[in-house]
């Protein structure tokens, strides 16, 4: 073996080393945005419901305050 093919080998070797680590850095990076995902879609889901409860109570306090007002005035 010459000493070019000796320094190519050693140098494929490296090249392997690091598309393999590039390879994992890449396959880390694709499972945190995927959790970040599925966090961002359950944070939604909390998000809508709250809303829901809010506009329900909301609703309850306007119909509240009407038949008050209601009282008031017809009494």
């Amino acid at each position: 073996m010459t000493e070019q093919e000796v320094i190519n080998n050693q140098l494929k070797t490296r090249i392997e080393i690091q598309d393999e680590k590039f390879n994992m850095f890449m396959q880390e990076m694709r499972d945190r945005d995927n959790q970040r995902h599925a966090e961002m879609a359950e944070i939604r889901s909390l998000i809508d419901g709250t809303n829901k409860y809010v506009r329900n109570l909301t609703f309850t306090a306007i119909g509240a305050i009407a038949a008050m007002v209601i009282a008031v005035l017809l009494k």
